[in-house]
């Protein structure tokens, strides 16, 4: 197996957007004044490690791992990946697993070895792999070994399995290396990983965050707002590829010391039989399973926790208020996004207005703008745009250009802010659906229904859902002599489960004559709503 080799990899600062195109970033908070050389792989592992080498850190359903434990496993699997893989700092792995212990030794161990990590969605299929690979251009991958079989289909990076019995396993090859590791001296603002999210396009992009930029959540949401504690245990259902999971699952507890279960598999009903065996205190998942755990009668196992974070999609005040009455636990809501790498309006404790996101995250400034980007009346709907020490810089992207204006990150979302200072979410502005917290873009999942034998043409929107806020509705003009009926409108759901993640699939079907169209040709997407 051949690996490029070079002394430094330098694709992340070449393809860096352009700084007149940069949000501004602000450290106004006395704990974001980081140091110029800072590896965060340094500052949550071997400096926590170094302070209690055996506290607990990582769990599974059937393992614990000490902050030690994690320490020399990733100190190992960096050594495989410098002297048997020949990675130099700068260039990218593409990492693909559940949600484990040995994913979490994975991506310490790239940003150990000066890596820039790729963390991707084990539930993403071939086509889909495929283009993040174009886009970030891996030097390898490193596969669980049960999901080697779409990596290896996308095909373009060498990979490396873990988790098998086979001699050449990254944990085999791993066993054999000494258990201390040099850590590469990066510097605060290089690139740490490429977070990949979709467009609305269908087009993934991948959004780049520095050294300082993992910190920088820990050091704001989390310390001001979530304020963990080191006995704490946290868990929750979103994979760590999202920057939501990789905040809660990863970042925040090893900041302060705390330990997290990792659950490869989490329905509303495991989450809660393992937050009752493991007694753990802190939750981060999407309103779905709030409410379904609920409503399946689950609230009565849930008596550990302390904190419950949700974001992904909004909080809808009837969930907040029922989940209190049931457990006591007051939900922290928040919104954030890729580009922001984690929360940046929120709320806890008394601070809680039900039904409002919350205000914004102490480190971080926000308002609601119009169509020019003037800011805009309390009180009044516009565009949610934000600064703070973290912030959207697209991989070699043009739409960096409207996602930044005049230094403003704008998210896409339409709120209100009132007079004491609290946003209120009303919509997204863009055709993304947030559905159950995964990000689907309509047209990627258009695509799909696109190349169905009997598809001709169709669209796709989201619909309120009270159980997952969203679902992907497709309206599908089928070819003709084609009968639409329930038989078909299963095969078609199939076909995209088959063809992109299961959880792109539209699970509101209508077969049409025709598409609405302007007289222009384009797409009413209004009328498909009911």
């Amino acid at each position: 197996m051949l690996f490029p080799t070079a002394h430094v990899d330098t694709f992340c600062r070449d393809h860096l957007p352009p700084e007149t195109l940069w949000p501004r970033f602000r450290f106004e908070l006395p704990e974001l004044k980081y140091p110029e050389r800072l590896n965060c792989a340094t500052a949550l592992l071997d400096e926590v490690a170094a302070r209690g080498p055996d506290r607990r850190c990582l769990l599974g359903p059937a393992e614990e791992w000490t902050y030690g434990d994690l320490l020399r496993r990733a100190n190992r699997i960096a050594r495989v990946l410098v002297e048997d893989c020949g990675l130099v700092p700068g260039q990218r792995v593409l990492l693909r697993g559940p949600n484990a212990p040995w994913l979490v030794a994975c991506w310490f161990a790239v940003l150990k070895a000066g890596g820039v990590v790729v963390t991707t969605m084990p539930l993403l299929r071939a086509a889909e792999i495929a283009k993040l690979v174009q886009i970030t251009k891996p030097a390898l991958a490193l596969c669980e070994h049960r999901f080697v079989v779409e990596l290896a289909a996308a095909g373009g990076v060498p990979v490396v399995t873990f988790g098998s019995d086979a001699a050449d396993d990254l944990l085999a090859l791993a066993a054999t290396k000494a258990e201390t590791f040099t850590n590469v001296d990066t510097a605060a603002d290089d690139v740490a990983l490429l977070a990949p999210t979709s467009g609305t396009t269908g087009i993934p992009k991948a959004t780049m965050h520095f050294h300082r930029d993992v910190l920088a959540n820990a050091d704001t949401f989390s310390r001001h707002v979530l304020k963990p504690e080191p006995t704490d245990l946290f868990t929750g259902t979103p994979p760590l590829a999202f920057t939501f999971g990789l905040g809660g699952l990863v970042v925040f507890p090893l900041r302060v010391g705390a330990a997290t279960l990792l659950l490869e598999r989490a329905t509303p009903a495991e989450l809660a039989a393992a937050i009752e065996k493991f007694d753990v205190s802190v939750l981060f998942t999407a309103p779905t399973a709030y409410r379904a755990m609920l409503r399946d009668g689950l609230a009565g196992r849930l008596g550990s926790l302390r904190r419950c974070v949700s974001a992904g999609e909004h909080l809808p005040e009837a969930v907040w208020e029922q989940f209190r009455a049931a457990t006591g636990v007051r939900i922290i809501d928040g919104i954030g996004g890729t580009e922001m790498l984690h929360v940046f309006i929120s709320a806890a404790d008394d601070d809680i207005r039900p039904g409002a996101t919350g205000r914004v995250v102490p480190g971080y400034r926000a308002e609601i703008q119009d169509e020019q980007g003037r800011p805009v009346p309390d009180g009044t709907p516009g565009m949610l745009a934000v600064q703070g020490p973290t912030g959207c810089r697209y991989l070699a992207d043009e739409r960096q250009r409207s996602f930044v204006r005049a230094g403003w990150n704008l998210t896409g979302d339409v709120f209100t802010r009132d007079a004491d200072g609290y946003f209120w979410w009303h919509s997204r502005s863009d055709d993304m659906i947030v559905s159950a917290g995964y990000n689907i873009a309509a047209a990627e999942v258009e695509s799909v229904l696109d190349r169905h034998a009997d598809v001709l043409e169709s669209a796709v929107v989201g619909l309120p859902d009270a159980e997952r806020g969203m679902i992907v509705h497709a309206a599908i003009v089928l070819r003709p002599g084609v009968l639409g009926d329930a038989a078909k409108v299963g095969e078609i759901q199939d076909f995209v489960k088959r063809t992109a993640a299961p959880y792109k699939y539209p699970r509101s079907v209508v077969f049409v004559d025709e598409l609405p169209r302007t007289q222009t040709g384009k797409i009413q997407r209004f009328r498909l709503r009911p």
